[in-house]
């Protein structure tokens, strides 16, 4: 699996490159700046790209925006931005196409590297990795999302979403939420008919859901 880097600390940028090469990722590109970052998405077109959101020349969102700009001339190119901040302004931007293969995860992430990498290889397959900050982030303070279109589901089917939106199985959510695998199956199938989601593989219906979620979320930054 190809991967393009970028982030702008030499040493995280060489641990990083470390740890996805010690977990099978080939480097196509590891780059320190916003300009490069753009070049390199649209010239290797990678299976994923891993990006600081604030990059230079003016340390603002460069990652961020080369990235949206190449996942626009690439449709679909997976995305997981590194933050060491959560920025609601940018989890919307990164929200806003409505497709998978996003993630939005902080720094500190970066130090557990199975949650790390899991984190990558969801989003690289179309998937969503979003940082359980993140999500809170998302809803605090507010109640619109949850009046709008995730206002059928009940409080513990929103806490099966939620957990979902973070990418975890089945096995994991029912782990989480201290109930068996059994009812997370059960809480899933009624997000799906309660969300109006079609008949496809349960991957898409998942990434689907999941989108819908945090899109009412995103919906309310200002």
């Amino acid at each position: 699996m190809r991967v393009v880097l970028a982030e702008d600390q030499f040493l995280l940028r060489d641990g990083l490159i470390r740890m996805l090469q010690a977990y099978d990722f080939e480097i196509a590109a590891a780059v320190d700046n916003g300009p490069d970052l753009l070049r390199a998405l649209v010239d290797e077109r990678p299976d994923v790209a891993v990006v600081d959101v604030r990059l230079p020349p003016t340390f603002t969102d460069e990652g961020l925006q080369a990235a949206l700009r190449a996942r626009r001339e690439l449709s679909g190119l997976p995305v997981l931005v590194l933050s060491q901040y959560v920025e609601q302004l940018y989890a919307k931007e990164l929200l806003a196409d409505g497709n998978g293969g996003i993630g939005y995860m902080l720094k500190d992430r970066v130090f557990d590297p199975d949650d790390f990498i899991d984190g990558v290889r969801r989003v690289a397959r179309g998937g969503t990795a979003m940082d359980p900050e993140v999500i809170s982030r998302l809803f605090s303070g507010s109640t619109t999302a949850r009046e709008s279109t995730v206002a059928r589901l009940t409080a513990r089917e929103l806490e099966v979403l939620e957990v979902m939106a973070e990418g975890r199985s089945n096995a994991a959510i029912a782990q989480r939420l201290v109930i068996t695998e059994r009812a997370v199956i059960k809480h899933t199938s009624n997000i799906f008919n309660k969300l109006d989601l079609p008949i496809s593989d349960d991957d898409n219906r998942r990434v689907r859901a999941v989108l819908t979620y945090l899109k009412d979320a995103a919906g309310t930054v200002e």
